[in-house]
């Protein structure tokens, strides 16, 4: 498969300046405050239900992950799901097991460490993906909200995972972006069904007046930005995303933390949907990703 091309996206997109030029400084710069969580920070995510944080990984960093994914994607295996039309990749899975950077990804402290900060100290991978919307073919994520898949599907029984994306190319209004619907989660869970024919990912979704009812108070926000671009969402936070009619490519990574004392209960699907290590992550150096592996 060739590999993903990133074309800069010239309408439409925030422009937002580029926060890392030089190798010095992707080393000088720590990014502690943005690895702790303000007080305004978390007030937002508990009227919102998400954050969107720009700038969080640097250009480096978002390259190294992007330079792995073509034989990923190339692989022959059941944890690369494609499209029902065309064949792209749709979502890739379970990448932490198959590729060394993203096994220190998945412990990054931009990521481990707000997350502790929300949803507690003991976290455990539930899943890790890549979300991929290809140029011109990349279809829809209905409406839905993660918990109703965690917990009729895996009996999580509580809402309290969190999922922590970064962009890996611009994200504009254009090419399939998310759609946020601000305050969703504070209604608690929406009436869901199974839907296992409008895509080739069976989703729980949530149906079409509930969520006209949830957009009526809370309205939509699309969440868009520049490669490495952040977002933090709860699980019971109704989201989606339309078909990518653009000629760029849009990839999402999305790692799953949950606390380990709301591990699932059933254990139906296969391990690269929903993970089954429940050891607390413990977070990396904030450089993992740009660190060569020590020779043997």
């Amino acid at each position: 498969m060739a590999a993903i091309q990133l074309t800069p996206v010239k309408q439409g997109l925030l422009n937002f300046n580029a926060l890392f030029d030089t190798q010095s400084q992707r080393s000088e710069i720590r990014w502690k405050t943005a690895m702790k969580l303000t007080d305004t920070q978390l007030e937002q995510f508990d009227r919102d239900g998400f954050l969107i944080l720009p700038g969080l990984f640097s250009a480096g960093e978002v390259e190294a992950i992007r330079a792995v994914l073509p034989d990923l994607f190339a692989e022959d295996t059941e944890a690369n799901i494609r499209e029902k039309k065309g064949g792209a990749v749709r979502t890739s899975m379970g990448l932490h097991l198959r590729n060394e950077l993203f096994g220190k990804l998945v412990r990054h402290p931009r990521l481990v460490e707000p997350a502790r900060r929300i949803a507690g100290p003991e976290l455990y991978i539930q899943q890790v993906k890549v979300n991929v919307k290809a140029a011109f073919d990349g279809e829809q994520w209905q409406w839905h909200y993660d918990f109703a898949t965690h917990h009729n599907d895996d009996g999580v029984p509580e809402p309290l995972a969190l999922n922590l994306h970064i962009f890996l190319d611009d994200v504009s209004h254009y090419n399939g972006p998310l759609y946020f619907v601000p305050g969703s989660h504070r209604r608690g869970p929406a009436p869901t069904f199974h839907d296992t024919t409008s895509t080739s990912y069976p989703l729980w979704v949530v149906d079409r007046g509930p969520v006209a009812e949830l957009i009526a108070d809370g309205g939509i926000t699309p969440a868009i930005g520049k490669a490495g671009t952040a977002l933090i969402f709860g699980d019971n936070l109704v989201h989606g995303s339309p078909a990518n009619m653009s000629p760029w490519d849009r990839g999402i990574f999305s790692l799953i933390l949950n606390p380990v004392s709301n591990a699932q209960v059933k254990f139906e699907r296969p391990e690269y949907k929903h993970h089954t290590d429940f050891t607390p992550v413990e977070p990396l150096a904030d450089d993992c990703l740009l660190t060569e592996p020590a020779s043997q």
